[in-house]
């Protein structure tokens, strides 16, 4: 794509973490951490224990596309952003924000079962792709969003418990959520 500039072809790149929100039913949050259309019983955290973790809320992430596409404006032909999002230092935010969500401290937090997933790849191409992420997991990734928020002047944000209770409510993981 950088390469496309001499052609006259301009050129976004906006990185995010992972996404969740209401209907994103092709997330890890989604697919891989919580039960869609069931009350939330137990959540099942993919990452390693003390690692952080970058989180974009779609919503948010939509207002960003949007500001972006509306700038023409010193706007370089090959521009390239990271979207900081909700930053989990050490894995433990995103969990409390589901338990604060639906009223509940004590709903459990298991680990995932990459050891089942690794045995089922070579079977499976779901799988060996989920697998193929692990790294992502088990490395702090912390997206440094300086050059979207000198672009734009602010990064849109949601704060993370009103997101989650959306996100929530919008998998159908409504029931027991305290307003």
């Amino acid at each position: 794509m950088q390469g496309a500039v001499a052609n006259g072809v301009r050129s976004r790149i906006v990185r995010f973490g992972d996404f969740f929100g209401p209907k994103s039913r092709q997330s890890w949050f989604a697919q891989g951490m919580i039960t869609l259309h069931q009350p939330l019983t137990s959540i099942t955290y993919p990452g390693a224990d003390g690692i952080g973790h970058d989180w974009a809320y779609l919503l948010d992430a939509a207002k960003t596309f949007a500001l972006l596409m509306d700038c023409e404006t010193g706007l370089e032909p090959f521009a390239r952003y990271h979207f900081r999002g909700d930053w989990d230092a050490d894995g433990t935010e995103m969990i409390a924000a589901i338990r604060k969500a639906v009223g509940n401290d004590s709903v459990r937090v298991k680990g995932m079962a990459w050891f089942i997933l690794k045995l089922a790849s070579p079977f499976n191409e779901t799988m060996l792709e989920l697998v193929a992420t692990r790294p992502l997991w088990q490395t702090p990734i912390e997206l440094d969003n300086s050059t979207l928020v000198r672009f734009l002047g602010q990064e849109p944000h949601t704060p993370l418990l009103t997101a989650m209770e959306t996100n929530l409510r919008g998998l159908g993981c409504a029931r027991g959520i305290l307003f």
